[in-house]
């Protein structure tokens, strides 16, 4: 390497040779990109596309997995449309309660209407293989063999509509949870100037990690919010589907503000505040329960352990005395 070379043998003036011309080339980018106009039109079709395509290997995943359980949902339709159960008064009061426990497919009525109809009998059944095939149970002779088939018959029937009031209290409960962080979140989109459809879809994305139960109740109302004529209608919607005191008071807020003209972030602020305050005088409420609720275990296993320790020596001391005398 020369003493005139600074790198691999190359000259000073071939090195800002080379400077200068990568420095002309990406000023000629930088140009190129500020003044060429960009093709909007060709990038959202490409997202579409793209978004499409994901759609369409989704459908193609459920359709296989549909085909799977083809054969099972078959049978519990025809079950169900032999006894014409679709057009009853239980249908649309299970609609309601699969509504209200986030089960919204077509198939969940179906499955839940057949369950319905399926576990008194399947009750009955084993109650009576066990009590009169198996003899598992030799005491249970005459009227009490026949009360207990009846009550595994009653259990049977009783069963889905536990397990759906027990999803759908824990559901509301998840619910009850997160509103206050939607309320906070809304009154920051609010502040930023977005619409209430943008609202809602931005406060449903934003939880859907945290609160997913609140998070799909929200997208599905700005997807009604986006397509129904009447968007009073939309947010009664919600209201029916989540009925909790919150989420009344947020309908109502909000269509006093549509219909009013009132400020909308301050009203949700003062929504928030109010439903953190509720959530903690509910907390004290459990704290003061506490006393009661511990009153019978304290009495029946501390109290008792407690006094064999402390009284048990003094009474062992006075019965040897009385042996000794």
């Amino acid at each position: 390497m020369s003493p005139d070379s600074l790198i691999f043998g190359l000259a000073p003036v071939d090195l800002a040779a080379w400077i200068s011309g990568v420095a002309a080339f990406v000023v000629v980018l930088l140009v190129w990109n500020a003044f060429v106009d960009r093709d909007q039109l060709g990038a959202r079709l490409k997202a579409l596309e793209s978004r499409r395509a994901v759609l369409k290997g989704d459908l193609t995943r459920t359709v296989r997995r549909t085909e799977r359980t083809a054969g099972k949902m078959d049978l519990m339709r025809g079950v169900v449309e032999r006894f014409k159960l679709y057009g009853s008064k239980t249908a649309e009061q299970a609609a309601r309660k699969l509504a209200l426990a986030g089960f919204r497919s077509k198939d969940a009525l179906t499955v839940y209407l057949f369950a319905k109809a399926i576990l008194p009998f399947v009750g009955l059944g084993a109650a009576v293989a066990l009590i009169y095939g198996v003899k598992a149970f030799p005491s249970l002779q005459g009227a009490q063999a026949a009360g207990a088939c009846i009550a595994a018959g009653l259990l049977g029937s009783m069963s889905p509509d536990y397990y759906l009031r027990k999803v759908a209290d824990k559901r509301q409960t998840a619910i009850r949870r997160a509103l206050p962080d939607a309320y906070d979140l809304l009154v920051i989109c609010a502040e930023a100037g977005l619409s209430l459809d943008s609202s809602f879809d931005r406060v449903a994305r934003e939880l859907g990690g945290g609160c997913p139960e609140l998070g799909e109740e929200i997208g599905l109302t700005s997807i009604e919010l986006g397509f129904l004529p009447d968007r009073a209608k939309a947010l009664q919607g919600l209201v029916d589907r989540v009925p909790l005191a919150g989420v009344r008071a947020l309908v109502t807020t909000l269509a006093q503000t549509e219909r009013y003209g009132t400020p909308l972030a301050q009203a949700l602020r003062v929504l928030a505040a109010e439903m953190r305050t509720e959530r903690m005088l509910k907390a004290e409420e459990k704290a003061a329960r506490l006393p009661a609720i511990m009153t019978v275990p304290l009495m029946l296993f501390i109290m008792p352990p407690l006094f064999i320790v402390l009284v048990g020596p003094a009474i062992l001391k006075t019965i040897d005395q009385f042996s000794r005398m």
